[in-house]
């Protein structure tokens, strides 16, 4: 693989992780070996659809851990509270 191509995975990584460090000093090797604008765009774009998949799914695992909390149940358990009831 040649230094072209790790900078341009480099830079995708950067964005996956979240180190603008990173995607500072990889964009600058990337350039100075010539990459261009449009390989380092897609690069990046690359990076953030990783991003997202990684995203969604931690949003995916965490909510199987702890389903989120439910307006209607939390409203209907106020109601009950106070002597009236929606849920029966």
């Amino acid at each position: 693989m040649d230094e072209k191509i790790k900078e341009l995975i480099a830079i995708g990584a950067a964005i996956g992780a979240h180190c603008q460090p990173c995607l500072t000093y990889h964009l600058e090797k990337a350039r100075e070996l010539g990459v261009d604008d449009e390989s380092i765009r897609a690069a990046i774009e690359t990076g953030h659809q990783v991003e997202r998949g990684a995203m969604n799914a931690m949003k995916k695992f965490s909510e199987e851990i702890l389903p989120p909390k439910n307006c209607y149940e939390d409203r209907c358990k106020s109601m009950k509270q106070m002597a009236s009831s929606c849920c029966g």
